[in-house]
This record gives C-alpha cells, structure tokens and sequence, in this order.
C-alpha cells in the first residue's frame, strides 16, 4: 500500500503530465508534506507550439503556429513553517553524555531514557509523551541512541562522535517530525552488520528516521556508512539553515528520503563509492532550492536482485519530480554505467547552477548499437550518461553544464523545453543533447557539441525559435542540429540566433535566414552580429564540417575575434551579448539545408538503459 505522501506525488505527477498534455491548467499538491502542510503549485501550459505551420503540417504530426512558445510550469512552493525548529515549543531538554564509562543522563524527570552502557534508549509514547529536545555529546565507539516517540522532537548534535558497530548510530522510531539541530563538530558511522536492529523495525542507516528529518544550525555533521546508507528517512529529508554535513557511504546511499529530499540552505557533501547506490535519493521529489551540494560517485553497475534487472549508480536519482530551483548542484561519477542526474518522471532546471562531467564508461555491449527494440540488445546495457529523464524536461531559468564521456550529455525520452537560462552540454560519445520526442527552444542559451554524434537531436520536431543556439555535430551522417526526418517530422529554424557547425538536417523548414560562411577554422572565436547585438563563439579542435549562421536578420560574421563582457556560457565556449574587437570578416551565402541524415533520428544511442 503506498503512503499518503506517495499518493500525493502520484497526483502531483500525474496533473503535470496530465496539464503538459492536455493544454489545461491544474492544482498539484507538494510531494513529501503531511496534510497539515500541504500547498499549491500552478501549473500553467500553453501549447502554442501545436497546429499547422505555414509550410504544412509533416506527418509525423509537427508544426509550429502562434507565437511558438510553451511556457514551462510554474512551481511556486512556501516555505512549510512546521518544518522550523524556531516554531515548535519544547517540553523539556534532556543531555545525554557518552563516554568510555557509559552514557550520563541529566534532566529525564519522566525517567523515559534507560542506558546499558553507551546504549542508549528512549520511550516517549503513551498519555504523558512531551515534545522533548535531546541534547547528545560526548565520544564513544559502541553505542547508540534509540528513540520510540510520539511527539516532534529536537535532536541537537553538540560535540558527538558516535559509532555503532553493529546498527544505526541514531535510530528515530518516531513518525512525527525530528529537528536535527547541528551544533560544533560532530560524527556518526556504523558497521558493516546490522545485528541491533529487531525484526519488526526498519534500520536503513546510520541515521535513520521513521518520520521526516530536519536539518539545521551552525556546525558540522560528518556521517561515514559501511553497512548501510548515510542519512535515510522513511518521509522526507530537509536541509535548512546551514549546516555542513558530510557523508561517505561504500555500501548504500548517501542520502535517501523516500518521500522526498529537499536542500534548502546549508553545504552539502555526499562520495559514494557503493555499486549502483546513489548520492541523493528519492521515490517521488528531489528539490534543490539553495545551499551548495557536492556529490561524487564512483560506484558502478550490479544486478539489483529487487527490481531483478541491472542497475548503474547516479548523483541524483528522483523517481516522480526533479527540480533545480535555486543554489548549486555538482555532480561527479566515474562509475561505469553511472548517471548524472536522473529520474523517472520530469525535470525542472528553473534556477541555480548545475554542473555535472560523467566520465564513467557504458556498462555490457551491444551487437546492434543497442537501438531501443533491437531483439539483439543486450539487457544487461547501462549507459553512462549525464542528465537522463524518463519523463520530459523544462529548462526555464537555470545555468547548467554537462560533459559526458560515452554516451548522451542530456537525453529526455519524452520532450525537451528551452524557454530561459544557460544549457551547456559536450558528449565524446553520442549526442550532445537528445529528445526522444519533440524539442523545443523559444529562449536562454542552448549549446549541444559532440564529437561522436549529432550536437542536438530530436526524435520528434526539433523547433528554434528564440535565444540563442550554438550546436556541432561528428560530421557526415551526423550533423548540428538533427530531427527525425525519416519518420515524418521536421527541424524549424524560426528565430533566434543559431551558430552550427556541421550542418542541418536534410529537409529542414528554415522560415528564418540561413547562411553558410566562405571558410572556417577550428578551435577559432569567431563573433556573430545581428543587428546591434554581438555574441562569440569557439569552434571546436575536431568535428563535422561548414558553419552555418541565422539570425533575425543577415548576420555579419568575423573570425578571429577578441570577446570582452557580456555573459560567457557554462563551459566557457560562448560569450553573449558582448563586445567584439579585432578579426576578420567572413563572407557568407544562403544555405538551403542539409548536410547528412544525422543518425536518422535515433540519438545514435547505444544501450537501452
């Protein structure tokens, strides 16, 4: 039976597809709040990006009208009071001292704390449970603390080092609220068995809690996992204020919460070197609204005997909602098979700033280039790639960048949005940039460079029609800017200002200007004017060939150039809305399109994973 807030992120999950879709407007409830914190999220759509276009509708049902934009939802949340420490009135304070001797209790008037040792226990249930604040110092390398709770609590971590060999250092059994509040240095680790744990309770970590977990304060908490994962809650996992926590797990997640995690404040840290395990984790929503979190991965891929299929390791894993709404996420993994961000349902980059370089290769082969539906493939692929959504994907506001090795930098098997912010993606190994269905650009920045396949791919339509666009593809068959012409769709070029190297796809609708330069260079910074405004643009050292330019008008191109202000671009290739100094003019004439069949579609992929 799912939970009441799985329920929830079903919902939520399902108005948003259901609102992309259908062209309607719905209410959603935040995944991962109890019924008392609920609020709402307007999720606004417009699907003028439909109907007939003045050169026809393609039979693979594509087109573009209107204005050709398609506003990405709009997800306002409030912050949940309850979730404050500062808003909750506490009964009473209980310290609790571990030492070599054995654990010293002070202020327990209600005698709910027993200690055998350095284990210590506490039952606060039944009529006469407080809301109490539990105060843990002191060292000790065989203990633990273990609360049975009925009421929201504080647990304040001031000066503990804390390690159980043989379970979960802390263990909350309570369901409602637990206020970590992270006071001076502190740390917890476990043991590679899980012996203390009763058969009837779950013990998923070194600081495991039934009910959601609250981070806060001044300190710092290091948590260090090798029997199970780092930090793990069976509702949601916050980050508030601005603590400094650090996890290192060889044998689970970092962090886990199975409701949701969400990272609103504080320094984030999470090297996890566990096979298949992931560095931040959720079954619905993984929420990033400020703070810095850094995760390293370096786990690879192993069969999981539960879902009994091979499965690759990942920085963040969110099986319903991603979003990316404020502070800064970076992401490593070296693992083979491994992810960067990931998640089953749809992403939202809608702030903040993303940077994330797999360098990890593909796990298994494939004799048929692992093509989804190749009776060939082998079911035991993983591919190694960067941002990898089931669900489709928004960028309306972030600054991301992506470097992967072997395969995809950022695949979507739905439909992929660009409507604002800075999208940097390079891949050696396929596309840069993938849409398993249509992608669409009205605005921000959007630069897709491979040199092993297309630089941005659709398997749908692929429109541009705003913002500005810089794409380089391997070369013949693959191209710049590719669409799935062969199954009856189309690339439009409508707007915007676009610098390709490596041509367009065969058949493409180019209603804007598009011109191709006399000669080119390589690993050159060449600026592209229209009208008033100059942006520039590094070719890369290797690739396809014949540069192609379009703008609102005939640009004028120049090779050679110095690039000064203005705003450079995550990985530092372009710089817009900047000034030009020095170079050479480059003459151009109109280009019709074509340049190769860019992989026919398909992403060139490899691995159906």
């Amino acid at each position: 039976m799912k939970t009441k807030y799985e329920c929830r992120a079903s919902v939520a999950l399902a108005a948003l597809m259901l609102a992309l879709s259908g062209c309607i407007q719905d209410e959603i409830l935040y995944a991962g709040t109890s019924n008392s914190d609920a609020v709402s999220e307007n999720t606004a759509t417009d699907c003028s990006s439909s109907g007939s276009s003045s050169g026809g509708t393609t039979s693979g049902g594509g087109s573009s009208s209107g204005t050709g934009t398609v506003t990405a939802p709009v997800i306002t949340v409030e912050e949940v009071a309850a979730d404050l420490v500062a808003n909750t009135t506490f009964d009473r304070t209980i310290r609790i001292v571990y030492a070599a001797a054995g654990a010293t209790v002070t202020g327990d008037e209600n005698k709910i704390v027993s200690v055998n040792g350095n284990d210590v226990t506490v039952d606060n249930t039944g009529d006469t449970a407080e809301k109490v604040k539990f105060v843990l110092s002191g060292k000790s390398s065989d203990g633990f603390f273990k609360v049975y709770n009925s009421q929201r609590q504080a647990i304040v971590l001031d000066g503990l080092d804390l390690k159980n060999p043989a379970g979960a250092a802390i263990n909350n059994q309570g369901k409602k609220r637990c206020f970590v509040v992270v006071q001076g240095d502190n740390a917890l680790a476990d043991g590679p068995s899980y012996t203390d744990t009763p058969s009837d309770e779950d013990e998923k970590g070194v600081f495991f809690s039934e009910g959601q977990l609250l981070f806060s304060g001044d300190g710092t908490l290091t948590v260090t996992a090798t029997g199970k994962s780092g930090i793990v809650s069976d509702d949601y996992v916050r980050f508030l204020a601005a603590p400094v926590v650090k996890v290192t797990s060889s044998a689970g997640h970092g962090i886990r919460g199975k409701d949701a995690v969400i990272v609103t404040d504080g320094t984030l840290t999470a090297d996890v070197s566990a096979q298949m395990k992931k560095g931040v984790s959720s079954d619905s929503l993984v929420r990033f609204e400020g703070g810095a979190t850094t995760l390293k991965i370096t786990g690879g891929t192993a069969y999981d005997s539960e879902d009994k299929d091979y499965s690759g390791s990942a920085g963040v894993k969110a099986d319903q909602v991603f979003q990316m709404l404020g502070g800064s996420l970076t992401v490593t993994n070296a693992g083979t098979g491994g992810k960067g961000i990931s998640g089953d349902g749809a992403g939202y980059f809608q702030g903040g700033t993303v940077s994330v370089t797999v360098t990890g290769s593909n796990y298994g082969s494939s004799s048929s280039g692992g093509r989804p539906g190749s009776s060939s493939s082998s079911s035991s692929s993983v591919a190694a790639k960067g941002i990898k959504f089931d669900g489709n994907l928004y960028f309306t506001g972030a600054s991301v960048q992506v470097s992967a090795k072997a395969h995809e930098g950022i695949e979507s098997k739905g439909t992929i949005l660009v409507s604002d912010g800075m999208v940097s993606s390079v891949s050696s190994g396929d596309d840069a940039i993938n849409a398993s269905s249509t992608f669409t650009i009205t605005g921000g920045f959007v630069s897709g460079i491979s040199s092993a396949n297309d630089g941005l791919d659709a398997n749908g339509n692929l429109y541009i029609k705003g913002g500005v666009v810089y794409a380089a593809g391997a070369g013949s068959p693959e191209v710049a800017v590719d669409a799935n012409t062969e199954g009856g769709y189309k690339l439009y070029v409508e707007g915007g200002v676009l610098f390709a190297i490596g041509g367009l796809e065969n058949g493409a609708s180019l209603s804007q200007g598009c011109y191709s330069a006399s000669s080119w260079s390589r690993g050159t910074w060449y600026g592209v004017t229209v009208g008033s405004t100059s942006h520039a643009f590094k070719t890369p050292s290797s690739g396809g060939s014949g540069l192609i330019v379009s703008g609102a008008s005939q640009p004028s191109v120049q090779a050679g150039v110095t690039a000064t202000g203005g705003t450079a671009s995550p990985d530092g290739a372009a710089r817009l809305d900047c000034t030009l100094s020095g170079g050479s003019s480059v003459s151009l004439s109109a280009y019709s399109g074509g340049n190769g069949m860019g992989g026919n579609g398909m992403g060139g992929g490899w691995g159906p994973r």
